[in-house]
């Protein structure tokens, strides 16, 4: 079995692993999976977006890395008794400029992995890079600012960057819907 090979509370390179194989692992365990691909983020506040939009956060999400931290931890396990989650976060914007925000992101996975390990409920982020390097929104405060800005030309993409991968997923669970659960509550 895929997970058996992966520690229940980390957050690794999804280096070899597919992200259709890691949700048909997460189905046969009876986890959730969680699926976002961030390579159309132009900025922290794109990532933050997309990410509340895949997971399907409440409309009160506040779009920071606390609140991020706070919907994968505090809101869900407020909802009930959970399986375990198998998290895919592809194409985190990449390049050299802005390290430091993205290891921030990660950092509140790491945190949630962390939280999840306390209550022994397995949580396993698996994340990708994107290597489209400066062209990429790398330096994410930077392209919020270039965005908006005429005197900014758009970046040159290489005829040889890769497509970004288009999957064909089932829906996924819908664990951070929490609205329906803290009704009943």
């Amino acid at each position: 079995m895929l997970l058996q090979s992966v520690r229940p509370n980390i957050v690794q390179s999804i280096r070899a692993f597919r992200p259709e194989d890691l949700q048909q692992a997460a189905n046969a365990v009876g986890h959730h999976f969680l699926y976002t691909n961030l390579s159309g983020a132009q900025g922290k506040q794109d990532v933050l977006d997309i990410i509340a939009r895949d997971f399907l956060f409440p409309d009160h999400f506040g779009k920071n890395l606390d609140a991020l931290y706070d919907c994968i931890t505090d809101l869900v396990h407020k909802s009930g008794q959970q399986p375990g989650f198998v998290v895919v976060l592809e194409l985190i914007p990449g390049g050299n400029v802005d390290r430091e925000t993205r290891e921030q992101l990660l950092d509140a996975f790491r945190d949630a992995a962390d939280y999840w390990g306390e209550r022994k409920i397995p949580f396993r982020v698996f994340y990708s890079i994107s290597v489209s390097g400066k062209e990429s929104a790398g330096n994410w405060d930077k392209a919020e600012v270039a965005q908006n800005d005429p005197n900014v030309k758009p970046p040159k993409v290489s005829k040889n960057t890769p497509a970004p991968m288009v999957m064909n997923l089932p829906p996924m669970s819908s664990v951070f819907d929490t609205s329906a659960l803290l009704v009943a509550a």
